[in-house]
């Protein structure tokens, strides 16, 4: 007798469970889309491996052996027991109880995680997310590792091997407070470079970002005076100074006190990105809240 699992091919527990079923090899090589010497054949080795005839022929097909009958229900349980693992789980959200990591910068949190939690809450409260800070460095090997879930990123820091979807593409306003004496008329080139100016910046280059740039193409310069790392806290210096910042235009919707302008110039926007790694891919749970976030994005537009 063989009692080495490596030897049971699971096809073999499939045709017990239709010869039993059955009671007949011609019906169960139907029902299993087989021939009938493949049937018989699995037969034998299925002798083989329990030590026991498990049928006899009869006229009306074949009878199984009481070593036969005591294997039914293990056989059909241990079919229905795989047939589970194979499916994928199903994915309720109002009964959903996992917990979701997120890497983005603050500027995503003001543009899209505060919706999209406001949604999340009304549609799975019992999903748990954590917010931590994205960094271009480590987003692959946290994402491979399971620390974090998903990305809010740009296509330019987004690894080429993750997977990723473009949410929306940004661009820029200029933010100054509602009584600024710039904000009564368009603003100019000129009165542009002139205005004590705000800026937000990740990078070593503090008092340069992508409006100097542009600047720069055109011979121009603007007068930074204030360069902070976080947007968050740049609409109270607006409120109460008479500095201007260039600031993304989902950042600047439903501020009081503050209003937005056109620039003077052309400024190059950017793409916000939403990556995840193979590793979550396929998981009901993780598309459905990629799906989400997808969603949130468009309504926000």
């Amino acid at each position: 007798m063989h009692h080495d699992l490596r030897t049971l091919d699971l096809n073999l527990l499939k045709t017990l469970d239709a010869l039993l079923d059955e009671r007949s090899v011609t019906r169960a090589a139907e029902r299993l889309a087989l021939t009938q010497p493949a049937v018989s054949g699995m037969l034998t080795r299925l002798r083989e491996a329990f030590d026991d005839p498990l049928f006899t022929r009869s006229q009306r097909g074949v009878v199984p052996t009481l070593r036969a009958l005591e294997l039914a229900a293990p056989v059909k349980q241990i079919l229905h027991d795989v047939e589970r693992l194979l499916r994928p789980a199903a994915f309720t959200p109002a009964s959903a109880t996992l917990t979701f990591t997120l890497a983005a910068t603050d500027y995503a949190l003001r543009a899209l995680v505060v919706p999209f939690m406001a949604a999340l809450r009304e549609q799975a409260p019992g999903i748990r997310v954590a917010v931590v800070p994205v960094s271009n460095e480590q987003i692959q090997g946290q994402l491979e590792r399971g620390e974090v879930d998903a990305a809010l990123m740009t296509p330019d820091t987004t690894p080429a091997d993750l997977h990723a979807r473009a949410l929306y593409d940004e661009r820029y306003i200029c933010l100054l407070r509602d009584d600024h004496p710039a904000a009564q008329q368009p603003l100019t080139l000129d009165a542009f470079c002139q205005l004590d100016q705000a800026l937000v910046s990740y990078s070593g280059r503090p008092f340069r970002g992508v409006t100097d740039e542009a600047l720069a193409a055109l011979g121009r310069e603007r007068r930074i005076t204030l360069a902070v790392s976080s947007f968050m806290v740049l609409p109270e210096i607006l409120r109460v100074s008479d500095l201007l910042a260039v600031v993304p235009e989902r950042l600047a919707r439903d501020l009081p006190g503050l209003k937005a302008l056109a620039p003077p110039l052309a400024i190059p926007g950017f793409t916000k990105n939403l990556a995840w790694h193979e590793r979550t891919h396929r998981d009901a749970g993780h598309r459905w809240l990629r799906a989400l976030l997808c969603a949130t994005a468009e309504r926000q537009a």
